[in-house]
């Protein structure tokens, strides 16, 4: 699925998803060494850096985490929250792939001990939700299994 939305040049967005890929903005003044395409559709002045993930990822309004450690639900563990920790969102938003699968609660735990709040949902509905959040100024994470 393809977004239309306001453009911020600041912050990583997620401008579509789909089956294995979800397509990331790259803020201007980012110092990423990792490859970046240009959207050329449109004026100069619209135009955005932006990757395309294929694998599982964490991304915030700053920071994007390429190749989060579980590609599948079946690999997620306690570990993988404690990275979310230390990026200290206020939120996280766990995308569990294609379709709604809930951890169990010994994988959450940190997130819990540590006062941040999560909602678990399918990667459509995080990618969609994460832009919602941020788009709001919230310190969000989306932690995203690939659909």
């Amino acid at each position: 699925m393809q977004f239309n939305l306001e453009i911020d040049r600041n912050h990583h967005m997620i401008r579509a998803y789909g089956p294995g890929t979800v397509t990331v903005t790259i803020p201007q003044d980012a110092a990423d060494p990792a490859p970046a395409a240009l959207d050329a559709i449109g004026p100069e002045s619209t135009r955005l850096r932006q990757e395309i993930l294929t694998r599982s990822a964490i991304i915030t309004p700053t920071r994007l985490l390429r190749d989060w450690a579980p590609q599948t639900f079946a690999e997620l563990n306690a570990a993988h929250m404690a990275i979310l920790v230390e990026l200290a969102p206020e939120i996280v938003l766990l995308g569990s792939g294609n379709s709604l699968l809930w951890p169990a609660a010994t994988i959450l735990a940190p997130l819990a001990a540590a006062g941040i709040g999560y909602e678990v949902m399918n990667t459509a509905a995080a990618c969609r939700t994460y832009n919602i959040l941020m788009g709001d100024g919230r310190r969000v994470a989306a932690a995203l299994l690939m659909i």
